[in-house]
């Protein structure tokens, strides 16, 4: 076995997408959106989002339509609701999970602890949260993304983790603090 210091299934630098490499260079928050309908519940890691302000405010997210959120939030009698939880630095491990990375060994929802809410799923120890409902179109597409679209309803927000929040950057995670 031989060992090398790239990626073996990484593109030559020449075929890389411009778009992606660019997208890649722009700090994203992590997240996990999590919901429940059908009696079982569903999550999924998010970097790709925003939060815009308005009355009313609304979140975007970009989430894999093949993922049990994705199928959730498009079943006709799901409930229409989401919640955004924002993570922090020791919670990474968490993020992979939900992202279908690494292992979760008895489901997603045994990792870290877990309340109910009228959205959904509320991550403990998060550093905040957003209870949203879906607008009424169904959710679209935004490239290869299911564009789900939903009008912020409630905001909680917890002291930011002393070892920082979590960001994506390039491929990796790293620790976003207020110094």
């Amino acid at each position: 076995m031989t060992i090398h210091s790239e990626h073996p299934f990484a593109e030559a630098a020449g075929d890389r997408s411009p778009l992606r490499r660019f997208r890649g260079r722009m700090v994203s928050p992590v997240s996990v959106w999590t919901a429940l309908g059908e009696g079982r519940r569903a999550g999924w890691t998010v970097s790709s989002f925003l939060v815009a302000e308005g009355e009313p405010a609304e979140v975007l997210g970009l989430v894999d339509e093949d993922s049990d959120l994705g199928e959730l939030l498009t079943h006709p009698e799901a409930q229409p609701a989401v919640v955004v939880n924002l993570l922090g630095w020791d919670q990474r491990q968490l993020a992979d999970a939900f992202a279908g990375q690494a292992p979760a060994p008895g489901g997603v929802f045994r990792l870290g602890e877990w309340t109910e809410s009228a959205w959904g799923p509320v991550l403990l120890g998060s550093a905040g949260w957003i209870g949203a409902r879906l607008t009424a179109e169904p959710p679209g597409h935004a490239g290869w993304g299911l564009l789900v679209r939903a009008t912020v309803e409630h905001v909680e927000l917890f002291d930011v983790p002393t070892d920082g929040l979590l960001a994506h950057v390039r491929g990796r995670y790293r620790a976003v603090t207020g110094d």
